[in-house]
Formats: C-alpha cells, structure tokens, sequence
C-alpha cells in the first residue's frame, strides 16, 4: 500500500470518527416534546397526599370520612372503583373534555417521531387512552359539607420532587383536574352517591351533560423553568421564557382529538390548528415563591350542601415545554390540602 494511500484512509478514519463525535453531540445536546429521544418516558415513585380542613370532609368511598387520605386510601377506594394510581407515567394531553358515557375526562397519548419523509423532521401524532391504562394517576374522592362553602387551596398544596430526587424539572409540567361529577345530599344511598357521572343534578334542572364549567384544571409551578426546558420552548416551538423563576404562565394547546398523520412539533403549540388542539388556560395557576418555595393559597371551585363526586386527574402535560428529555425518569409528589374560604 502506498505512503499516500494510507494518508489518504487515516484521513477517512479521523473524518468519520469526527462526523461520529459531532452526532453524539447533537444527540445529546437536542431537547425535544414528549420525551423523544429517551425510551425511559415515565415519572415514577408517586405520592398523593390530600387533607381537608375547617369542617370539610373527605372519602374514597363516601362512607368513611376523615381529614387525609393517601396512596392506600386511593387504592382500597370503593367496590367498583376505578381509581388507578400507577407506579410510573407517561406524558398524556387533554383538553379538559368529559366523555358523557362515562364521565372520564378524555386524554390522548402523544409520540414523537422523525419522518424520514419530510427531512427527518419530528412530529407529533396521538390515540386516544383510558383511565385503566395507567399512563396517568386518577381516582374518586367524596367531599362532604353541611352548608354550601367555597374552598381553596391552601399552602400546603404543591406538586414537587420526592425528597432525595433530583430535580430535573418535570414538576413544571404536571397539572391537576377536579372534575365535579355531583352532589347528592347527605342520606343518599350509596349506589347513586358512588354511580355519579355528572350528566345529571337534582338540585339544578339547567344542569346539561359535560359543562365545561364543572372541569377546572390546575398548574401549578408555572413561572419555573430549566434551561433546558428554555432551549426546548425556543427551538421546538419559537416561545421565549425565562429560567430565573420571573416567567409569565406560556400559553399551551391540548390536543383535543385523535391525530393519524403526524404534525410538525412547531404547529403543535401556535394556536393555528384548531381541528387537533384548543388554547388551555388553567382556572388556577400557582406561581412558586423563588425565595420560600411555597405557592399561595388559592381559592377554587365551591362545594352545596351534600356530598360532592370529585372524579381527580394528576397527569404530565405532553404539551407543555418542561415536557423534555432531560426532566424524564424522576420522582415526584401531588399534595393537596383543602380549606373552607373565609
């Protein structure tokens, strides 16, 4: 072999090793939607904490009432329950529309690809996923009060890391839904207080199946950002914010319907498809303290006389720009701490 023949493939093999060195890089310096790039796409180690105060009530099951319920409490629920409490989940998107057959609020489950059609450009399509797929924590609570009372979230309510986990950011897109499903006043029998599905009210003959008024999301952490998520709500969606804790609540789009063909990342979250996705704007948003670390109380929907169905979705907003990569794989809690409104 001549001199200039092996120049010339020590040439090849330090160019292809290059290529090699810059791929990896842009592997891993790239953030993308609904975790794309990593195959580990769930949160895990769960915890639900709920506590009620000043004469509130709460149940899994409508017949035993006390001031806290946990894991163990969703998971026993009712005969006939259909809470799910999951060890692991997936991001999902939601519109906060309720399937009037069942009362479950419908979510959709999204992926990421690249087309290699279209330049290896990353979109989105999504199916449709029950309560009992587990890609997401959901289960019934009883609320119970003797005169009609406003509530709020106290404090104590945050969703935030597991103690020991690090925090990668994933906290920023979780959301909380309180779906009412009804109230019956104190007496019912069990069957109707337990079988409520929100499309009927004895004490409302106005009341119409599904109003979007008895679905009232919640988002907590929404002015804190990574700088990942930074990067990722810059290159994938055009959206500028902040990492410092100073940003303003962004605007996001659930998808609000099964989607086959796959959507360009960028088209996903502009507001111009209105035939796959819909502007969200949570009923509550609690900004976080950046010196305390506590979100402020907030006041929330009202209870009447009676016992109230509170069907409760705690799920990772696929839609949201915190929804990335680098936030995937860790370990968070859901607290949630009730008061009467003064």
């Amino acid at each position: 072999m001549s001199e200039k023949t092996k120049a010339k493939n020590k040439y090849d093999l330090r160019s292809s090793i290059l290529l090699l060195l810059l791929i990896a890089i842009l592997l891993f310096s790239s953030t993308y939607a609904w975790f794309t790039a990593n195959q580990t796409v769930t949160v895990s180690s769960l915890d639900v904490h709920i506590e009620a105060q000043n004469g509130l009530q709460i149940s899994t099951d409508a017949t035993t009432w006390k001031s806290i319920i946990e894991n163990t409490d969703i998971l026993t629920g009712y005969s006939g329950h259909t809470n799910n409490l999951p060890a692991n989940i997936e991001p999902v998107s939601t519109i906060g529309e309720i399937d009037e057959a069942t009362g479950n609020m419908k979510m959709y489950y999204g992926s990421v690809n690249a087309d290699e059609l279209d330049g290896g450009a990353y979109k989105l399509t999504a199916t449709p996923t029950a309560d009992a797929d587990g890609k997401y924590i959901v289960f019934d609570m009883f609320l119970r009060v003797d005169n009609d009372t406003k509530l709020k979230l106290t404090e104590a309510s945050s969703v935030v890391m597991k103690q020991g986990s690090t925090d990668k950011g994933i906290k920023q897109a979780s959301r909380v839904a309180f779906c009412i499903q009804g109230t019956q006043p104190v007496g019912t029998d069990l069957e109707t207080i337990r079988g409520l599905k929100g499309a009927t009210s004895f004490l409302d003959e106005s009341y119409v199946a599904n109003p979007a008024s008895t679905v009232y999301i919640w988002e907590p952490n929404p002015n804190l950002h990574t700088d990942a998520a930074v990067a990722h709500a810059r290159d994938n969606y055009g959206i500028e914010t902040k990492a410092d804790g100073t940003a303003t609540p962004i605007t996001y789009y659930g998808i609000k319907q099964q989607i086959d063909a796959g959507i360009d990342l960028i088209d996903t979250n502009n507001g111009n498809d209105t035939d796959n996705f819909a502007e969200i704007t949570p009923n509550y948003r609690t900004s976080v303290d950046t010196d305390s670390g506590i979100m402020p109380e907030t006041e929330i929907f009202s209870l009447t006389a009676g016992i109230t169905k509170v069907r409760v979705y705690m799920w990772i907003e696929g839609q949201d720009v915190d929804c990335e990569n680098i936030a995937s794989g860790t370990d968070i809690s859901f607290n949630l701490q009730f008061q009467v409104a003064e």
